[in-house]
C-alpha cells in the first residue's frame, strides 16, 4: 500500500474516534458530586475511611477527609485523580490554588476556587 493512503486512513482513523467520542460526551470534563467523589476515592484508595467529602463549586475537584489523612481528587478529562495530601506544596493562585506534589508522577495541579471557598479549603488543607 502506498505511504500516502496509509497516512491518509491513520489520521482520518484518528480524526473519527476523536469526533465519535465528542459526539458521544466521553470528552466532558467530569463533574463531581459528594456522592461520586466519594465513590472514586474508594475506586483510588479502597482501604481508606472516609469521613468527609468538600466539593468546589465548580465541581471539578474534591477535597477527602480521611482516617488517615485527607486528600485531593479532581477530574481529568472524563476520570479521575486522587493523590493523599502527604508531602506538596500549596501556592495561592488567580483562579484558586496551585497543588505542587512532591511526586515525578503527579506534579501539580490547580485547583479553581471561588474566593469564599479559598479560606474553607486553606484551613482544611492545613496539616497542623
Amino acid at each position: 500500500m502506498p505511504f500516502e493512503i496509509l497516512l491518509v486512513l491513520v489520521i482520518g482513523g484518528i480524526v473519527g474516534i476523536t469526533v465519535m467520542l465528542h459526539l458521544t460526551g466521553r470528552s466532558r470534563v467530569r463533574e463531581l458530586t459528594p456522592d461520586t467523589a466519594r465513590s472514586e476515592w474508594l475506586r483510588h484508595a479502597p482501604d481508606d475511611v472516609i469521613i468527609d467529602v468538600t466539593i468546589s463549586h465548580d465541581k471539578h475537584s474534591a477535597l477527602i477527609r480521611t482516617e488517615t489523612g485527607n486528600g485531593l481528587l479532581w477530574s481529568f478529562g472524563a476520570d479521575t485523580v486522587a493523590r493523599h495530601l502527604l508531602d506538596f506544596d500549596w501556592i495561592e493562585h488567580p483562579e484558586g490554588f496551585e497543588i505542587q506534589f512532591h511526586d515525578f508522577g503527579t506534579p501539580k495541579v490547580l485547583v479553581r476556587l471561588h474566593d469564599f471557598e479559598r479560606p474553607h479549603w486553606q484551613l482544611l488543607m492545613d496539616p497542623a
